[in-house]
């Protein structure tokens, strides 16, 4: 049985118009290593090349406007120079043979003025002021205060994802993925905790959710829904979010976004980065609803990932840490090989150092 599991994990896999290799997706990881004007460098398409082998490669979050950001040195997706950026990044992924999406990424409160255009106060459903912290500077620091967006400003927002989703197909990105989860802006719309809207866009379930349905039509319809992902985190407490029914709440999440059919849906099973049993949840509630792709994420060992896919519980499973350390991730599965561990100092920002220079499986085994 384990054997047949192992094998299921290492299929080629038919995503839309894509096929994968296997079933082993990277998932989106920040880095804090994006240039001047928040451009990714020929180092970034060297990290990336380096993991082409995952089925999928999902990049770290990557902000559609400059009002999109909330952490220093993360990378964007709406100026000319960094679509140029991501050219050489998709190019050298390309080349190894790799796959690749973009995660688009509007942080809504979770940003700091300093980083905002003209100083100005970072967006959100409501003024809300998150109980988190941000990357400013080269230290965590408080969020600033939010103000709340005008229903006027709700179709801009919708615009500058359709047309990120335009400048990464321009980039060469093979698919996009709709970043709704850990407590950014669609996250911080569909939540009963941070969304007090009195409007058509706060109060009930089916308003809560409609900015990320709005998102999600406009970016299938830009580049075709075959290329397009979307990311929710039911039940993950990252940055100060929470509801008060979130099983109710993501089931009609799950029903909504099956209706627009991109092409796969990316679950955060269990609190972000954290314990999988964080709160009660039904993930075969989604998983019935929506039926295009499931791309299960969160704690995945290779025993979880194997269990995963041979029930059926999952089409896909993503990695995140592990890619850190271990470039030949896919490789190190497949063997069953020790794995690097992960130098948790150079995570946020610096240079090749915990980047680029993890050594792969046959440097690293005598």
């Amino acid at each position: 049985m384990l054997v047949s599991a192992a094998g299921r994990m290492f299929e080629p896999y038919h995503l839309g118009k894509i096929t994968l290799p296997n079933r082993i997706v990277m998932a989106s990881l920040t880095r804090n290593r994006a240039g001047q004007g928040n451009t990714p460098t020929a180092m970034m398409a060297e990290y990336y090349a380096q993991r082409a082998s995952a089925g999928l490669i999902i990049t770290e979050a990557t902000q559609i406007s400059p009002q999109g950001q909330g952490y220093q040195d993360t990378p964007g997706i709406h100026s000319p120079e960094q679509i140029a950026g991501w050219k050489q990044v998709t190019g050298l992924v390309h080349a190894e043979g790799g796959r690749i999406f973009v995660q688009l990424w509007h942080v809504g409160r979770v940003s700091h003025n300093s980083l905002q255009p003209d100083g100005g106060k970072p967006v959100a459903p409501s003024a809300i002021r998150a109980k988190t912290k941000t990357f400013v500077n080269g230290e965590f620091v408080d969020v600033s205060e939010p103000r709340a967006l005008a229903l006027s400003e709700l179709p801009g927002i919708v615009d500058s994802y359709r047309q990120a989703s335009r400048n990464a197909r321009a980039a060469g990105f093979d698919g996009v993925e709709v970043h709704g989860a850990n407590g950014y802006l669609l996250d911080q719309f569909l939540r009963s905790s941070s969304n007090k809207r009195v409007d058509s866009y706060g109060g009930t379930i089916e308003n809560r959710a409609r900015l990320l349905m709005e998102v999600t039509s406009a970016v299938a319809a830009e580049i075709g829904k075959d290329r397009v992902g979307v990311r929710i985190s039911p039940v993950s407490p990252s940055n100060d979010i929470e509801d008060n029914d979130p099983q109710a709440l993501f089931n009609y999440v799950a029903e909504e976004i099956n209706k627009i059919a991109p092409i796969y849906l990316h679950v955060v099973e269990g609190a972000t980065g954290g314990a999988r049993d964080f709160k009660p949840f039904e993930y075969a509630a989604l998983r019935r609803r929506f039926k295009g792709t499931y791309i299960a994420n969160n704690g995945y060992t290779l025993e979880l990932a194997k269990d995963a896919l041979s029930s059926g519980r999952a089409d896909l499973v993503a990695f995140g840490k592990l890619f850190i350390s271990n470039p030949d991730l896919v490789e190190r599965l497949r063997v069953d090989a020790p794995l690097n561990e992960p130098d948790k100092a150079t995570f946020y920002g610096g240079g090749r150092k915990g980047y680029t220079d993890y050594a792969k499986l046959e440097s690293s085994v005598s």
